[in-house]
């Protein structure tokens, strides 16, 4: 009866291990989402027992082109690479050459924010989950195509940037703060982010065909155009220097690679033979840090916490811990999810700018391998996706409240001048024949035609509109002191991720 028992749990065990899903029935799958979202590429690979059981490219590098997408294609991770970030921080801290409580002072004597107790308590935990006291995304504005500003340039504006929250009392997902511990990386180690990411884990891993700069995309090959959304349709868009700001988006890699990286993670930071990361470690990286609230009434996900650690995404799906991040990059988004308990990697990567699409295709995967009820993400995400598209009315209610047949309130050469925002530094209006132009110092891809739209206000029309990704339509306000004299820009850009309110420049010229 022993010998029985002992037979049949080892059966059971053998099938446990054996058993995974269709894997046509997931390919066919995967192919029609991408058809369905109307993208034009992704690439998409499964890790489960620390070994790669699916790794394909789907649809083409370029629209319009005939190159497809393999499992080789390289595209911009974006936020992805905070794991990364906070993966080499724990290496140094295991190499005693720093703590994660150690004030950021302590490497970068500069850094300030707004207020002189927060600029002097501030740790290096506190920048690596999110909870200094800014609003989600902002500063973003400083940076964002910038053409000259290093990294030390962002931080020393964050002392402008308004407090949302008390410090260490909520969330605000802030890639300044991941800029600025890039930095204190380069202090301790005396290079840059990007080699240091190299040596610590691009090396070790054996992710050769991995990038920190789009500059080196040229000698990998094989890599997929970013597209932007212009009237609904994916257009291929320039791909765009994130160098500087590395240390929150700068990593670009294909799936091949990011398969080493999650088995890497699964098996708890040790590669091979070599403990990376010790279990304290991963530990630290993979508790809640900043919880968020959970909507307990509503069964759709089967979530009853969700959280962040420090450069991970952390909730339960289904009775199982949930590890993750996900990454938007200029007409790029990408998702890495984790499933720790049943060693389970998925990523996928696209070229295109429909995030519902890379969900779908996690959630589905994640579902079929957990051998729960089968359920049409992809259809779910499009129907959800039409649905806030046209509850979206930002642009057309300002369409509609356009007054039409108004003149501005002075002649246009009292707009002209140099207006100074504290965070981000001069933007000029000039007049050139019988238009007004603006001109950003840091950010010629800001460079604009005003149109008059009525009174005082400008509609802003990009000279770059062909390469902008995250908004379109905007406005800016010239604001008049009593006199009539102009006296400062209020801009007005509709958008979920680049602030352009809070730019308030002041004229000085």
């Amino acid at each position: 009866m022993k010998k029985l028992s002992l037979i049949l749990i080892i059966a059971l065990n053998a099938l446990a291990v054996t058993a995974q899903p269709d894997l046509k029935k997931l390919d066919a799958y995967f192919a029609k989402a991408l058809k369905d979202w109307d993208v034009p590429g992704m690439s998409v690979a499964i890790v489960k027992d620390g070994k790669v059981i699916l790794s394909k490219g789907y649809g083409l590098k370029e629209a319009g082109k005939p190159e497809k997408a393999d499992e080789n294609t390289l595209y911009a991770i974006a936020s992805n690479s905070k794991a990364f970030t906070t993966a080499a921080i724990a290496m140094m801290v295991k190499e005693g050459k720093l703590s994660f409580d150690d004030k950021v002072r302590k490497f970068l004597p500069y850094f300030e924010l707004y207020s002189p107790y927060v600029s002097q308590d501030i740790t290096v935990r506190d920048l690596l989950c999110h909870r200094v006291g800014f609003e989600t995304f902002s500063g973003d504005a400083i940076w964002y195509l910038s053409d000259n500003l290093s990294a030390e340039d962002i931080i020393r504006r964050a002392k402008y940037l308004p407090q949302s929250y008390n410090f260490r009392a909520g969330y605000g997902y802030s890639n300044i703060m991941y800029i600025t511990v890039g930095e204190v990386m380069k202090t301790i180690n005396g290079k840059a982010w990007g080699p240091t990411i190299q040596e610590k884990i691009f090396n070790p891993l054996g992710m050769d065909r991995s990038v920190t700069s789009s500059k080196d995309i040229g000698k990998k090959g094989n890599y997929a155009t970013p597209h932007g959304i212009v009237e609904n349709k994916h257009n291929p868009i320039a791909w765009e220097d994130w160098e500087a700001i590395a240390a929150t988006g700068g990593i670009i890699s294909s799936v091949t690679d990011m398969t080493k990286w999650m088995i890497f993670n699964l098996n708890n930071g040790i590669n091979g033979k070599d403990t990376l990361l010790t279990p304290q470690l991963r530990n630290t990286l993979w508790t809640p840090h900043n919880v968020f609230t959970v909507n307990h009434t509503d069964d759709n996900y089967d979530t009853h916490f969700r959280g962040y650690g420090l450069g991970w995404d952390l909730s339960d799906y289904k009775g199982k811990m949930r590890v993750g991040h996900t990454g938007g990059y200029s007409g790029m988004l990408s998702i890495v999810a984790l499933i720790p308990d049943e060693k389970l990697g998925v990523v996928v990567l696209t070229n295109g700018m429909k995030g519902g699409l890379m969900t779908a295709v996690t959630n589905y995967t994640i579902d079929a391998f957990l051998n729960v009820k089968e359920r049409d993400w992809s259809a779910e995400n499009l129907a959800n996706s039409k649905r806030r598209q046209q509850a979206d009315t930002r642009i057309s209610d300002r369409e509609k409240a356009r007054v039409l047949n108004t003149k501005p309130s002075v002649p246009i050469e009292k707009y002209v001048g140099i207006y100074k925002a504290d965070i981000y530094g001069n933007i000029e209006v000039k007049k050139e024949g019988d238009k007004l132009r603006v001109f950003f110092e840091h950010s010629n891809r800001f460079n604009a035609t005003l149109e008059h739209w009525h009174y005082d206000v400008w509609k802003l029309k990009w000279d770059n509109s062909d390469n902008l990704s995250w908004f379109q339509f905007g406005t800016v306000r010239f604001e008049l002191d009593n006199n009539l004299n102009a006296t400062g820009l209020d801009f007005d850009v509709p958008n979920d991720d680049i602030w352009f309110y809070e730019l308030k420049p002041r004229k000085v010229k």
